[in-house]
């Protein structure tokens, strides 16, 4: 029993100082974790420069867009997420500068191209469109940080970073890209006119981008051109939906593990929702805060000024420290909306971005499935052809669609198992990458909530000795609470009263003969009432 006691204190005592040391375990816990993202490595991409061009009734914006990467280096860094992501693209780029001039539908037409060659993959988030106060100064400058961020996010992504469209896009000059835009938009209108001619497209798909709009549905069965163009309105419609409108949809080995990815994806989607909820309430309580601060600092100040010399700079005092608390504040709640409210926003985008990715494999089963599906419909009408008489031709040419079909459901296949190749590597990258991410936006916001209390904690702690200054006498044995000042007038105001009276004569009491005089003294100053129950003195 004797030994217990030692081997106690040490332990309390280790931990009695983490206690008192928060910072320093999270600053231990901060260094630890990785506070680089990919894309800050991707320095040598920026976009700048953004100038407003009015052509006619066109008015839109540019921006500088430059590549200059560094020499190679080969040596890995000793980050482990960003092992070999800038150097894999550094190493078939280097020395290959280039500036060009893009604008906004320029990047999206990137965005557009890179699902589409790279189907699948977890297409970083571009900005929205928006239609009001898009020249504002705030907002250009606004986009152009969102869509650097965006390029530097597709240059450090693993299945992005040599795909052909990004290096028209860095590089390409007017001719070459307006060709490029040109190219791609005539394929998709050719595929469109062709149904299944289309093979060997983007990916090999038959009808995989026959009917996408340019910026809005990247998935859904109406993205397909199924049937033959004879076909119009809503039997059309309902051609090209009925592989989805039924469960008759070719089925995998994985098919239960993209089944559980996207119930977790669906749930995680739900639980970021309300956090990045409460996250933007509490940024904007913390505005709120702020400015309560500084009504109250501005009550004290004109509280001051009706006061006497003495109380009122005291006040004042009081009305100052509120204000520099509001600013204080102030800052505290920017700095919760760039550390807190930004990234759960962000990270909403990026869960929206792996459904688009679920939504392209979905696309690509679908495309492969109606295919099959078309496959045995004219197997059945060859069938019948041959056995009606005088009809060869029409079987001959039966036969060789079909076999056109066959080949083109074979390159549908090997592009629907990549695809979701691809998309469980990305949900695995997903995973590892915003854990990292998460564990960083929490531990940096518990370190703005303790130094925030700190520097308050610091504030009000330099106000109290500036209000305790000058108090004395009477003061001194005071509550202590910064009254001093108050305390003393009242006091010499109350000498100075008690000196114009010394003169005066001692005022008449009334006397009552029926009320006893009290016999202690300390009831002579003591207010008396009348006893109602002597006789002659009830009302």
């Amino acid at each position: 029993m004797a030994t217990e006691p030692p081997t106690a204190l040490p332990e309390s005592s280790s931990s009695s100082q983490q206690q008192q040391s928060p910072s320093t375990v999270l600053s231990s816990l901060l260094s630890t974790t990785n506070k680089t993202r990919p894309e800050d490595a991707i320095s040598y991409i920026t976009v700048s420069d953004p100038v407003i061009h009015a052509d006619g009734m066109n008015k839109y914006t540019s921006y500088r867009v430059d590549c200059r990467p560094p020499p190679y280096d080969p040596t890995p860094t000793t980050n482990n997420n960003t092992t070999n992501l800038p150097d894999l693209f550094l190493q078939t780029n280097q020395g290959q500068y280039s500036s060009v001039l893009r604008r906004y539908s320029d990047f999206l037409w990137l965005y557009e191209r890179l699902h589409k060659q790279r189907a699948g993959s977890i297409v970083p988030p571009i900005p929205e469109k928006q239609a009001v106060s898009r020249f504002s100064p705030e907002f250009v400058e606004e986009r152009r940080c969102a869509l650097e961020r965006f390029l530097r996010r597709v240059v450090s992504h693993p299945e992005l970073m040599d795909c052909e469209a990004l290096g028209v896009f860095l590089r390409g000059d007017d001719v070459t890209f307006q060709h490029a835009k040109n190219v791609s938009k005539s394929s998709s209108s050719g595929k469109e006119r062709n149904g299944v001619g289309g093979a060997g497209g983007d990916g090999g798909s038959v009808s995989g981008d026959m009917m996408m709009n340019s910026s809005t549905h990247l998935s859904g069965a109406g993205a397909f051109n199924l049937t033959p163009q004879k076909t119009a309105g809503i039997k059309k419609w309902f051609s090209e939906a009925k592989t989805t409108l039924s469960n008759d949809l070719v089925s995998s080995p994985d098919d239960d593990l993209f089944d559980e990815i996207e119930r977790y994806i669906e749930s995680l989607s739900v639980q970021m929702k309300r956090v990045s909820n409460q996250a933007s309430g509490l940024v904007r309580k913390s505005k709120e805060i702020a400015n309560g601060l500084f009504e109250f600092g501005l009550a004290f100040h004109q509280l001051g000024q009706s006061e006497g010399e003495v109380l009122g700079k005291k006040l004042q005092l009081v009305g100052s420290t509120a204000d520099t608390l509001s600013v204080l504040s102030s800052q505290h709640a920017d700095a919760e909306w760039k550390k807190l409210e930004e990234p759960f926003k962000d990270y909403l985008k990026m869960i929206h971005a792996v459904k688009l990715a679920l939504g392209r494999r979905h696309d690509k089963r679908v495309s492969y499935t109606a295919l099959l599906h078309e496959i045995q419909t004219r197997e059945v009408n060859l069938h019948r052809l041959r056995m009606s008489p005088g009809r060869e031709g029409q079987a001959y040419s039966t036969e060789m669609s079909i076999q056109r079909y066959q080949a083109a459901a074979e390159v549908a296949r090997e592009d629907y198992a990549e695809c979701s190749q691809r998309v469980l590597r990305e949900v695995d990258r997903f995973k590892r990458e915003k854990a990292e991410e998460m564990k960083m936006v929490v531990l940096e916001f518990i370190m703005l909530e303790i130094e925030l209390n700190r520097g308050m904690e610091r504030i009000w702690g330099e106000l109290v000795p500036k209000l305790e200054e000058g108090s004395g006498g009477v003061v001194a044995s005071g509550d202590g609470d910064g009254n001093s000042g108050s305390s003393s007038s009242l006091a010499a105001s109350s000498a100075q009263q008690a000196a114009t009276m010394v003169n005066l004569p001692p005022a008449s009491q009334p006397t009552y003969s029926n009320i006893p005089v009290a016999s202690d003294p300390m009831m002579e100053s003591s207010i008396q009432y009348r006893d109602n129950t002597i006789v002659g003195m009830g009302l």
